[in-house]
This record gives structure tokens, sequence and C-alpha cells, in this order.
């Protein structure tokens, strides 16, 4: 034998039965017995997924061969910014600049809508409603008309205006409004926080859009013209081109800022330049309320905006190089903030107190003075024409004090 059949004992095959025909034999039995019991299994439950549960549609194995039956459901959806917006939204306006315009003999002149932008009724009082919006909105118009929330177009009559801060205030008829506008703090406003922009950007098409961002910094300087600058706050909700005059809102629907595009256009004149050479995205600035509120009231007193002066040209120190504060200015090393004076005007209330050029402004009536910004703040917010102020400066690096008389500031050109 070969090498595969060594130990193998052979059996004659007829000696054992055949395996085969068992095991044929047992499946056929079994699956008899299985198809007579099924019946009975399924009554008592014992057959998951039995063809009862599936007619009767059970959620395990039904399948639903009707059409699909599509619900339409309502979700009413609310939140804080949605509350502000329905809040504050009826108090933010149209603003219609309307020019005269004539051809080229004279003979045919008539009134066209030269622009449009946006206001905020914050007031409303004796039969009248009142309205702040930018001064370059306005700048030029032969008529003002407001558009309100319902669409209504009426006339607005112009109250005053400032250039410097680029603020004015309309009235309308009363009659028309229904909700104004409630000012908040803005001295309270924290980096980070959430904005809401209303206003009409693009034109009257896009009236009460509203975007929403956060407050990305806080007393920014901005240098607007004649070397005046102004406190703004940056935001990066979106502020476009007929935004100008609408509202900057904090999450309580409280007003904080006066949105101003034409500030963002002198700071992109400035330099605010990205590194293609176009204006960078992301960067809106508003006139914080505080700011905004002593202009308003004394446009609704006076027309125009009294402004106390000291009679000087400043600079700040921390503009200048460190080198000079201690060689040329020759500062104590712990003086590090105040105002340089620049240049002193002649008769001026600082040329009659005894100021003079390289002086060091850092206190006003005990109170510390950083920056030009500060020192303007302080003068419009806690001072008033004809008051006697207490300054506190260095001079060659010994400090002084003097009393000053402030006067009124000449009028800004309209």
């Amino acid at each position: 034998m070969g090498f595969y059949d060594e130990g193998f004992n052979r059996t004659p095959q007829n000696r054992q039965p055949k395996v085969w025909l068992i095991s044929l034999v047992s499946a056929v039995v079994g699956g008899l017995i299985v198809l007579i019991m099924l019946p009975f299994l399924a009554n008592v439950g014992l057959v998951p997924g039995s063809l009862d549960n599936e007619v009767a549609g059970s959620p395990e194995t039904a399948v639903d061969s009707t059409p699909a039956q599509y619900q339409r459901t309502s979700v009413e959806v609310t939140s804080d910014i949605t509350e502000v917006v329905e809040k504050v939204s009826d108090a933010i306006v149209g603003v219609v600049n309307i020019q005269q315009t004539a051809d080229f003999f004279q003979q045919d002149i008539r009134n066209v809508e030269r622009g449009t932008g946006s206001g905020v009724i914050f007031e409303k009082k004796d039969g009248q409603a009142y309205i702040v919006t930018n001064f370059h909105v306005i700048q030029g118009a032969k008529e003002v008309e407001i558009s309100l929330a319902n669409g209504e177009r009426v006339p607005a009559e112009l109250v005053g205006a400032d250039p410097l801060t680029d603020l004015a205030v309309l009235s309308i008829d009363g009659q028309h409004v229904d909700t104004v506008a409630e000012f908040g703090d803005s001295d309270a406003i924290r980096t980070g926080e959430p904005a809401i922009a209303i206003g009409n950007p693009l034109g009257l098409d896009f009236s009460r859009t509203v975007t929403m961002g956060i407050i990305s910094a806080k007393e920014r300087s901005i240098e607007v013209q004649n070397g005046w600058e102004l406190n703004v706050i940056q935001t990066d909700a979106a502020i476009n081109p007929g935004n100008s005059g609408g509202a900057l809102v904090n999450i309580a629907g409280q007003v904080i800022g006066i949105n101003s595009l034409k500030i963002a256009e002198y700071g992109m004149q400035s330099g605010m330049l990205g590194a293609s050479g176009t204006p960078v995205e992301g960067m809106g600035f508003a006139i914080p309320v505080n700011d905004a509120i002593p202009v308003i009231e004394d446009l609704m007193a006076h027309g125009k905006v009294l402004r106390p002066q000291m009679g000087i040209e400043l600079i700040d120190l921390a503009s200048i190089d460190s080198y000079h504060w201690h060689e040329t200015l020759k500062l104590p090393r712990d003086v590090t903030q105040g105002v340089v004076i620049r240049a002193v005007r002649p008769m001026s209330a600082a040329d009659k107190a005894g100021l003079k050029e390289r002086d060091v402004i850092v206190a006003i009536n005990g109170e510390e003075i950083a920056n030009g910004i500060e020192l303007r703040k302080y003068l419009y917010n806690k001072t008033k024409i004809g008051q006697t102020i207490e300054v506190k400066f260095y001079r060659d690096g010994l400090p002084m004090t003097v009393d000053l008389t402030l006067e009124q500031a000449e009028a800004i050109e309209q």
C-alpha cells in the first residue's frame, strides 16, 4: 500500500447504514414538525416578527406602501436678539436728503434725492418727535424727509447740526410716532459683548436691516478733520453706506452708539488700509451715546454746540517718542501720560493763564488727564463756558498749577 493508506483500517461498506440517508430523513421530519407548530407559536407570541405583526403594522417590520404625507409645523422662535429688534426697530427711520438741481442754463430747477441715511427717534414731547442722525447725511439738503417704519414719508425740520462730531437733530410731527428708542450707558460697555446695528444700508429698499457682531474696542481715537480727534466705538457688526445715523444697540435694546460710516471713511483715508491697499473689513464705528448726548442737548437748546475751550493745540504724550519725554520735556520718570501743548493761541484763555508751548497737562481739577480724548471729554461733559478750572502741568520737569477761565469755542462752519 502507499504512504497515505498506512494504519487505516477499512470497514466493509455493507456493514454500516448509509449516513447521508439518515441525515436527509431527519431534516425532512424536523422541518415538518416546525411547519406544523409555527401557527401555534405565533399565536402565543413566541415568534418575533411574525406575519400577523407585519400585517398589523408592527413598528419593527411594517412597511407603509401609502404615499408619504408632509405636515407643516409653525415654530415660534424667540431670543434676546429678536426681542431687541422688536423693541427698537420702529424707532429707526430713513433720512432722505433732497437737494436742488438745475440744468446748464439754470432754467429747469427741481428737487432730487441726493442720498439716504438712517436716524434714531430718541424723544417725543410737545407734539414733536426728535431724531438724531449724522451731519453728513443731511449736509447740503434743501429739504429732508423721514421714512417711517410703516413706509410713510413725512417732512422734517432741521433743529441743529454739528459738523465736528458729525451729528444732527431733526424734528417731525409727533402724531406719526409711537416708538421711541432708549439711550443706554456707552461707558458701561465691555469689549466682546454683543452689538446690534440697525439701519438702512444701500437705501430704503433695505430699511431697518439688522446686523450683529461684538464690541471690538472702546474709546478708539480717529482724526476726522483739522486735527480733531473723535472718540468712537469699534464694532464688527456690518455698517454700510446708508447705515449712517442708525443705532448701535446693546443686548438690552438700548442705543449705545450712533453709527457713522463717514468716520470709517476718514479713518481709511488716514491709512487704515490692508496690505493690498483695499479697505479692511469688519471695522465699523459709532459715536458713543454718552458723547452724543451733550451735543444733542446743545443742538436742541441752541441749534449749535456751545463748547468751552482753553485755546491750545495739543498732542498726546504717548504719541511722542519716549526719548523726548526726558531729554526735551524733562519729565520725571513716573510721568507717562498727559497732553503736550503744541501751540497756544494768542489772547486765548490758555494764553491769559500763562500756559506755554511744551507744557504737559496731567490733571484738571484734580482729575488725571491721560490724553486729548479725556481732556475734551472732561471739558465738554463736566465744565461750562466761563467756569474757572485748575490745571496741573509740568514745565521743564517741575510740577505747576494755574487757574484758567474757559471761553466759548468759535462756531464750526457747516
